[in-house]
Parts: C-alpha cells; structure tokens; sequence
C-alpha cells in the first residue's frame, strides 16, 4: 500500500517526527511503501476562501500544497501526526488542512491514523487528536489509531514510552482487516 505521513511539528526531531518515523519503521517491514512529508520544510500559504477550486478542482495559490494534495489523493493510507500547542493542532497543521479544500471530495476511502504529543496525559491531547480524527473522518477515512504521545515535551522524551511500540506495530499491521 501506499502510505503518506503527514508530520505537522515545526521541531525537525522532535517526539511527532520520532513516533512518525516508528510507524514507518513498522510499514516498511510489512512492506508497504511510505512517504513522510515534514510540513516545517514546506511553504503552503493559508487558503484564501476565494473558492475559485469548487470550479477548477485546483487552488489559484502556487506553493507546495499542490504536490501534497497530489500525493494524498494517491495514498491508500494517510496518517497525521501533530504537536499538541493550546490543546489543538499546530500552526502548520491547521494551515495544510484549510488547503485541503481543492480535494476534499476526493480524499475519502484511505486506511488513517493520526499520532498526537504534548507533555499532557490524555486528556490534555484529547481535542488535538479528536480534532484530526475528525478532519480525516470527515474526508471519509476511518481512522484505525491514534497514538497518545504522552507526557513529552523535550526533543526524545517519547523514547521508550508505550507510543513507541505503538507506532511501529499501528505501521506494521496497515491493510490487516482491510481485506489486504
């Protein structure tokens, strides 16, 4: 299958890019193709509302979200992962999900997951991760798992921590009872 990780902290290294790159970990061994995107090294510019791509199915800004939305409607599996910041999503997050507009109908059907972290327990992530949940639920995909990045802040906190196992077994069982 193929799979886009979609990493929504602005921290290169951070406990979001860490448990992402266990749950590719995971996917790879299962054999599933992957690919992370890191919006921190992307320029995607907030929407505009002007909805001229309900009439031309594409956004009349030029910035690298035409390349996400590209490689998200080819995906059989999407995963996002974010930072908790203020109890919801991060910046860059929220920003790529307000660009999701030009394919909204054209993203459904795909296996999901989303990963959260902060350095609250669950219920101080619980709005971030049912917030993404919501999104990609809304775009039709089920999301199979969320993975609690629990009770980190620092850059490797998250190492050794139940998400970790969690993320790399989420990766490794994409496609089981799904018919693949």
């Amino acid at each position: 299958m193929n799979v886009l990780v979609i990493n929504g902290s602005p921290r290169a290294k951070g406990n979001s890019d860490i448990l992402c790159d266990e749950f590719i970990r995971g996917a790879e061994e299962a054999g599933h193709q992957v690919e992370k995107i890191s919006l921190r090294e992307k320029k995607i510019f907030p929407c505009k509302a002007c909805y001229a791509c309900f009439r031309t199915g594409s956004c009349v800004q030029k910035d690298d979200m035409t390349e996400i939305l590209r490689k998200a409607e080819n995906a059989d599996v999407l995963l996002l992962a974010s930072p908790t910041y203020f109890l919801t999503m991060s910046g860059q997050m929220k920003v790529m999900i307000d660009r999701l507009l030009p394919k909204w109908q054209g993203l459904g059907g795909k296996e999901a997951y989303v990963i959260v972290t902060g350095h609250d327990g669950k219920n101080g992530l619980r709005r971030n991760a049912e917030d993404l949940a919501g999104i990609l639920e809304n775009l039709g995909d089920p999301v199979r798992q969320v993975i609690w990045g629990e009770y980190v802040w620092q850059k490797g906190e998250v190492i050794g921590t139940r998400a970790m196992e969690e993320a790399y077994l989420a990766g490794k069982g994409i496609g089981k009872y799904y018919g693949d």
